[in-house]
C-alpha cells in the first residue's frame, strides 16, 4: 500500500474516529485500514491512536501526524489541480472566506459571475464577521478590508477603498445636512464597532483635522444592520463607498461633507484577498483575485470612481 493512500486513511480514521467508516470510505476492510495504520506507526515509531474496544482517540504524536499529514494532502491537491489547468480549463474548489458586509454589495454578484466563466469551478464562500485563522487550512484565501501584515501570509490588494458619510433623505431633511465636520456632534452616529475605528471619526481638509466622537443609541460589529437602520432614517453612518453605491445611486442615501478626506487609515484604504504563503497563488487564486479586481472596477467601486460622491 502507497504512503499516500495510507496518510489519506490515517487523516480519515482520525476525522471519522473509526476504522470501519474510514474503510467504508475507500470500499476497503476495516482491518486493510487498522494494518496501514500499524504500518505507519511502525514508520515514526509512535502509537498513533489509543485503542480500545470501544473507542479510539489520537495520541499526543497523533495530533502532530495528523496536522502534518493534512497539510500534505492539501499541497498534493493543489499541485494536482494546477497540473491539471495547466492543459484544461480551470477546475476545482476554492474557499473564500470574508465579511458579512462583502456579500450583498460585490461579492454575490461577483461570485456569480466567476462561476458562469468558470463552468468546471466551485466556490464555497463563508461569510462571518469573526476573524478567521488562514493557516488552520480550512480556506484557500480570505477577503479583508485594511493592511493585513500578519506572519505567514500574503495580501494584494484587489480594489482601493474610502471611508464616506451618508444619511438618508429623510433624515437629513429632518436634522439638516452638515456643512462641516464639527457639527456632526449633535446628530445620532450610527457606530460601527471596528478595531480600526476607535472612538472618534477623523476627517481632514486643507491639513486641518477634525475629530468627533462618535456618540450613538445603536452600535453594532455588523455593517449591514447599521445600514438597514441609516436606510430608515435611524442616523448617519460612516462606512465604505463600496458598500453604499447601490443606495447613493438609487437616491435612498445621500453623501454629505465629501470634501472632507475621512482617515485613510479608517478601516483601510484597500479591498485585500489573503492567502498563506505555503499556498502560494496557485491558478484558481490568481484567476479569482484578478476576476474580482475587475468586477470592482467595472461596477465602478473603486475610490477613484467615488470621488464625486
Amino acid at each position: 500500500m502507497d504512503k499516500f493512500l495510507s496518510l489519506q486513511l490515517f487523516v480519515a480514521s482520525a476525522e471519522y474516529g473509526s476504522f470501519s467508516r474510514a474503510a467504508e470510505q475507500r470500499d476497503m476492510t476495516p482491518s486493510a485500514v487498522a494494518k496501514s495504520i500499524r504500518r505507519l506507526e511502525a514508520e515514526v515509531g509512535a502509537r498513533l491512536f489509543e485503542r480500545t474496544t470501544r473507542s479510539m482517540a489520537l495520541t499526543e504524536a497523533g495530533l502532530l501526524y495528523l496536522e502534518n499529514a493534512r497539510d500534505i494532502l492539501e499541497r498534493m491537491r493543489e499541485t494536482e489541480e494546477e497540473i491539471a489547468q495547466l492543459q484544461h480549463s480551470l477546475k476545482g474548489t476554492l474557499r473564500v472566506t470574508g465579511p458579512l458586509s462583502f456579500g450583498r454589495p460585490f461579492l454575490n454578484a461577483a461570485c456569480a459571475r466567476f462561476l458562469q466563466a468558470h463552468p468546471q469551478m466551485s466556490l464555497q464562500v463563508d461569510l462571518s464577521d469573526q476573524y478567521i485563522d488562514l493557516l488552520d487550512g480550512h480556506y484557500d484565501m480570505a477577503l479583508r478590508l485594511g493592511q493585513s501584515d500578519l506572519p505567514g501570509l500574503i495580501a494584494q490588494p484587489i480594489g482601493e477603498s474610502r471611508v464616506v458619510l451618508c444619511a438618508s433623505p429623510e433624515y437629513l431633511r429632518r436634522h439638516g445636512t452638515p456643512m462641516h465636520p464639527m457639527q456632526l456632534a449633535a446628530h445620532e452616529c450610527l457606530v460601527y464597532r471596528h478595531p480600526a475605528l476607535g472612538d472618534s471619526w477623523v476627517l481632514e481638509k486643507d491639513g486641518e483635522r477634525h475629530a468627533i466622537k462618535r456618540k450613538g443609541r445603536l452600535g453594532s460589529d455588523n455593517l449591514e444592520l447599521l445600514l438597514e437602520a441609516c436606510l430608515a432614517g435611524q442616523g448617519v453612518i460612516a462606512c465604505p463607498y463600496w458598500s453604499v453605491l447601490p443606495y447613493l445611486h438609487a437616491g435612498r442615501l445621500q453623501a454629505f461633507l465629501g470634501d472632507y478626506a475621512f482617515d485613510r487609515k479608517a478601516l483601510g484604504a484597500q479591498l485585500q484577498a489573503v492567502y498563506p504563503s505555503t499556498r502560494r497563488a496557485t491558478r484558481k487564486i490568481a484567476v479569482f483575485i484578478e476576476h474580482l479586481r475587475t468586477y470592482l472596477n467595472e461596477e465602478g467601486m473603486s475610490a477613484r470612481s467615488g470621488e464625486g460622491a
